[in-house]
């Protein structure tokens, strides 16, 4: 049995003043105290733990909400009365369509449900089948169980619940007091999701360096700083026929998969991806780290050795195989804000860039994936069984001949 809780007077809000307003010590810390939390765990504990001691037999609780972001669709937090801290799972894109969510009061919530209330310990009337959640409660020792909806102020709409172990479940004033603090969780609760969907985005176009040092206030042009990096750009071949020939979305998922095997080993092994330039790719390993150069090489190994992979199933599935090339530098570049005054970018520029670019562009005249240079090599000081010296070359803009290494095993 779905049972609705009693709705407030017509036009009336949840914590509008229509219900009996309880001035509690509770919504005083909510009000006043929370925003010195920085997570959102942290003031569903705090929450949580402050109901009990008021009176409220508040035993689980949950928060849903959901956020912007490629893989993810949400994030669910778990208090439990019996546990030291509050468990946060991120939830897939891919969840959506499984039967745990469909069959679920959240999924109603987030599609326009009002309140829902459940008394566990009553055996469900004949009727709809239950939400699958309420067998679990119910071998949990849960005896009542109650999900409300959480409203932000751009209309999208998230989740919390609320469960019971005490004989007899929730009394109506326990209610009251709930869903009278619910409109300051939910302002409480969009502070820290907005901010966590900002650092989100950030990281996902710009990078997690970079967004970092956005949201610290670097955003004024021209603002950056030296650093000394080592450089990846990587760039695929035939991309201009590619990109006429092909479909539209071949090209896309053509690109996709290329990327992937290039950002992935990239990300694992410490780098910095600053920017996607149509098929290019470029990144950095600041050398803070002392083994930014070790790393750079690994990551540029494993996306060989993906790219080989990729390339067998396509090959397996009668369509072209996708070329490439990677090169590796080592030097100073300036690390920071350049562009125009709306439109900016954060990125690296200077000589070494240049260097590494042009490295790149050598690679397809030296039928090779991986090239390095010689400052990198020196840097890495990777056996011969590893590297091998392919010469000396004089490249575009650059005053003077530069060795270049490749890998023993590339082809």
């Amino acid at each position: 049995m779905i049972e609705t809780l009693a709705a407030p007077p017509t036009g009336a809000a949840p914590g509008s003043g229509s219900w009996p307003a309880i001035r509690s010590p509770v919504l005083d810390w909510l009000v006043g105290e929370s925003w010195r939390l920085r997570y959102l765990e942290e003031v569903l504990d705090g929450l949580c733990r402050r109901l009990r001691e008021s009176g409220v037999p508040l035993d689980r609780a949950t928060l849903h909400v959901r956020t912007l972001h490629p893989q993810f669709m949400g994030a669910t937090l778990l208090w439990r009365v019996e546990a030291s801290e509050v468990e946060l799972r991120v939830i897939g894109r891919e969840a959506l369509n499984e039967a745990r969510f469909l069959n679920s009061p959240v999924r109603a919530l987030y599609e326009g449900a009002e309140a829902i209330r459940q008394r566990l310990d009553i055996p469900a009337p004949p009727g709809p089948a239950e939400y699958g959640v309420y067998a679990d409660l119910r071998a949990e020792g849960f005896v009542d169980y109650v999900a409300l909806p959480m409203i932000f102020s751009d209309g999208r709409r998230h989740a919390c619940s609320w469960a019971t172990r005490r004989a007899g479940g929730f009394a109506t004033a326990d209610l009251v007091r709930i869903n009278d603090l619910l409109p300051v969780l939910q302002l409480v609760a969009e502070t820290r999701v907005s901010r966590r969907i900002a650092r989100t985005l950030l990281e996902v176009y710009v990078g997690k360096f970079a967004g970092a040092r956005i949201l610290a206030g670097e955003i004024e042009r021209g603002s950056g700083t030296t650093l000394r990096a080592a450089i990846w750009t990587c760039d695929m071949r035939g991309f201009t026929m590619i990109s006429e020939t092909w479909p539209r979305d071949a090209v896309i998922e053509c690109l996709n998969e290329y990327f992937d095997a290039m950002a992935v080993p990239v990300e694992r092994h410490g780098g910095e991806i600053l920017k996607f330039i149509g098929d290019a790719m470029l990144a950095v390993f600041p050398l803070e780290d002392p083994e930014a150069c070790h790393r750079a090489l690994q990551a540029a190994v494993e996306a060989r050795d993906a790219m080989r992979a990729l390339n067998a199933k396509r090959r397996a599935a009668g369509r072209n195989e996708i070329g490439y090339g990677i090169a590796l530098h080592v030097g100073d570049v300036m690390y920071g804000n350049i562009g125009a005054a709306s439109r900016l970018d954060f990125t690296v520029i200077g000589p070494a860039v240049n260097v590494a670019a042009r490295l790149e562009g050598l690679s397809k005249e030296l039928r090779r994936h991986v090239l390095l240079s010689g400052p990198f090599a020196n840097m890495c000081g990777c056996s011969a069984e590893f590297l091998v010296s392919v010469g000396h070359y004089r490249l575009a803009g650059v005053s003077r001949e530069l060795e270049v290494f490749g890998l023993t095993a590339d082809d």
